[in-house]
């Protein structure tokens, strides 16, 4: 889908937002309900801003983060005239992007499998972020470019991007609140017999700091999935996430004792039953994802075939005999 290109140099970033304090904020702190309104900012990016006397109560200037609100004053808060913290790998770069659906508000995305979605150690170019800003320059005045959930490299399929602080914090509110639903295609190792639900919190493996875990110290994460067919050794399933966290569907069936097919992190120790085709990648895909549109509130859904390789691992599989 070709969209017209922008001179990012003609693009400047808003001057102010203006909100009204909700009656319910009545007792909290101005950075704490900024953080509520603005969820698209980070607690600390906030303070510094108040800090800075970039913020008005009802047309004066505070630098007081501890002000108390009373419900119903005027909020108005003073952009940067240049996006702030952007560092030299956040750079536009013409990557090729499958996009599935595009309006003033959003990017609907099909990601390829080993497409990093940010920069960062080993990846400072290369990546989602840089693809997306040589396509709309204007991004760049908006945190992450617009990103608001990521898949990690290996996966492929479905991601929406904001392409206003409008819709930024529509879709931060709406995966805040779990009514975004994304659903996954996964083939997971062994046969899985029935349908079920993994309740288990996601946190930082204590050893291995690149890999995510199951502990109880860990954020809730709840992963829904549905055999949709058993092979010899291995399960197709479709996975729901009710939760956003790192790894999410990998760490949860390696923890269920069935980790994806192909799954260098989370696969080791679990050989594949012999017969298995190999997969050079996790057997991850995003299929379909479901939100309200950030201006208009309608439902929309989107749904992404999977890519050649996992059409043809299934295929593969579908010729062996099913148990």
């Amino acid at each position: 889908m070709e969209h017209s290109k922008e001179n990012p140099e003609d693009y400047k970033a808003p001057a102010r937002q203006i909100l009204t304090c909700p009656p319910e904020a009545a007792g909290q702190r101005l950075d704490q309900t900024l953080a509520r309104l603005l969820p698209q900012y980070s607690r600390s990016r906030l303070q510094a801003w108040i800090k800075d006397g970039q913020t008005q109560i009802d047309g004066i200037t505070t630098q007081d983060a501890r002000k108390k609100m009373r419900g119903g004053e005027i909020l108005t808060l003073f952009f940067p005239s240049e996006p702030e913290e952007r560092s030299l790998a956040d750079a536009p770069e013409d990557i090729a992007l499958d996009i599935l659906f595009a309006d003033a508000e959003l990017f609907i995305l099909n990601k390829p499998a080993g497409l990093v979605v940010h920069p960062g150690n080993g990846n400072r170019n290369g990546t989602l972020l840089n693809a997306l800003l040589h396509h709309d320059p204007r991004l760049a005045a908006i945190p992450r470019s617009g990103i608001v959930h990521r898949l990690d490299k290996e996966t492929s399929g479905l991601m929406a991007v904001a392409r206003t602080l409008t819709a930024q914090a529509s879709l931060v509110r709406q995966l805040q609140a779990r009514s975004v639903r994304r659903e996954y295609l996964a083939v997971a190792l062994g046969e899985i017999t029935r349908d079920g639900v993994i309740d288990a919190p996601i946190g930082r493996h204590r050893q291995a700091r690149t890999r995510m875990a199951v502990t109880s110290a860990g954020k809730p994460a709840i992963t829904r999935y549905q055999v949709v067919r058993r092979y010899r050794g291995a399960t197709l399933l479709a996975c729901q996430l009710e939760t956003g966290r790192t790894h999410q569907i990998r760490v949860h069936m390696a923890h269920l004792g069935h980790p994806l097919l192909g799954d260098p992190l989370y696969g080791r120790g679990r050989a594949a039953p012999p017969g298995l085709p190999a997969f050079s990648r996790q057997a991850l895909h995003a299929l379909r994802l479901t939100l309200r549109h950030p201006a208009s509130g309608e439902e929309m859904r989107w749904e992404a075939p999977p890519p050649e390789d996992m059409t043809n691992l299934l295929a593969a599989l579908a010729a062996q005999v099913s148990p």
